[in-house]
């Protein structure tokens, strides 16, 4: 699978587009470092992230890039705090509980921090994905379907914070997605 060169600059909002098997969710794995590439480079703020070793390049992940799954990932033993203190420490950053308060409060669910993953509705996990994704506060901000599971309402919250998420923290915004009422937000769009 060949892809074309794409930049994107430092605060632009996109969206992925193509069809079902087109490789979206394997371009989002190549662009964070997931899955790398046969050929071809990925810099992000001038950093070639596959000449990276594999422990500097998770590091570099959790400190410059932030994935938000199609299906939230949590782990489920730990309270969301505990969820966005393990997401600070994994990129080698100190655990900021200012930081962690500030991003709970803007996505709304600051009185969801001591509840565990299986205590939240589907809409508010994926508000703590895009917390997890923003806490250290990314350059670069991929969402791999995020709205695909949401119905109208949970869909629009999530899609208005996440704009918001990446003007507050001046961060580029990728979307992948098949969903209509995304497409509309969004001018930028790369079709694979």
């Amino acid at each position: 699978m060949q892809f074309k060169d794409w930049t994107i600059g430092s605060t632009e909002n996109w969206l992925l587009l193509g069809a079902s098997g087109s490789g979206k969710t394997t371009l989002i794995h190549i662009l964070t470092g997931l899955l790398r590439p046969e050929g071809g480079k990925v810099f992000i703020n001038d950093t070639d992230i596959y000449s990276l070793s594999q422990k500097n390049l998770d590091i570099f992940r959790g400190q410059h890039i932030g994935l938000i799954f199609q299906t939230p990932h949590m782990i489920k033993s730990l309270t969301i705090r505990d969820n966005l203190k393990i997401a600070q420490s994994f990129a080698g950053l100190p655990v900021d509980n200012k930081r962690i308060d500030e991003v709970l409060e803007t996505l709304g669910i600051q009185e969801k921090s001591t509840k565990y993953p299986y205590e939240l509705s589907q809409g508010q996990l994926q508000r703590v994905s895009i917390a997890r994704a923003v806490i250290n506060k990314p350059a670069a901000i991929l969402a791999d379907e995020p709205t695909s599971s949401l119905d109208d309402k949970n869909a629009a919250i999530v899609l208005n914070l996440l704009i918001s998420q990446s003007v507050i923290n001046g961060s580029a915004l990728i979307i992948s997605t098949h969903d209509k009422r995304v497409k509309d937000k969004f001018t930028k769009q790369y079709l694979v």
